[in-house]
């Protein structure tokens, strides 16, 4: 048996190696540092919720935003589009409706990724840009796939509809030619 230290066993019982943690079998590799192996056999499901529809449009090659449906603003409502769209205004907290934007936008700023950190999806150099929409109250944040960033340019999006893995990374940008 183990030391206990606090009312707390450092390390639980083990047989061969073996600890049972959640019901599966973990492996201890060290001892001095305590490491386990411990694998994992779940699947993690993700909602979009009420935001779907913009994942799917992206799929569709369309770039969909929110605002609140015209015939429900009153008196202090902004009639504005918001990109990435909400399911609810945030400041009067009406419901939005779903509608289409133009594909294409002005670079507002960007920056680029030399050194990326664990997980990184996109090929480096990556130019992470904020893009200016007309007609649009936010800037969206995305990344240019083609071409060199210029402030001021003008871009068009760039949809990943044969093989969508139904994230932020079917859209994308490059420069108008």
């Amino acid at each position: 048996m183990t030391e206990v230290v606090n009312g707390v066993h450092p390390r639980r019982k083990s047989k061969d190696g073996k600890v049972t943690l959640d019901g599966t079998i973990a492996e201890l590799a060290s001892d001095d540092p305590m490491v386990i192996i411990n694998p994992k056999g779940y699947v993690h499901f993700h909602t979009y919720g009420g935001l779907a529809p913009f994942f799917q449009g992206l799929a569709e090659g369309k770039l969909l935003g929110t605002r609140i449906p015209r015939e429900m603003l009153e008196d202090g409502d902004e009639d504005r589009i918001w990109l990435p769209p909400r399911a609810y205004d945030p400041d009067s907290l009406k419901k939005m409706e779903w509608v289409e934007v133009p594909p294409r936008g002005i670079l507002y700023t960007h920056t680029g990724v030399l050194y990326p950190g664990a997980g990184f999806r996109l090929s480096v150099p990556c130019h992470l840009i904020s893009v200016e929409i007309e007609d649009v109250c936010t800037r969206m944040m995305s990344y240019l796939s083609e071409g060199e960033p210029e402030i001021g340019g003008e871009l068009e999006a760039v949809f990943n509809t044969e093989a969508p893995t139904n994230t932020i990374l079917d859209l994308s940008w490059r420069p108008v030619p």
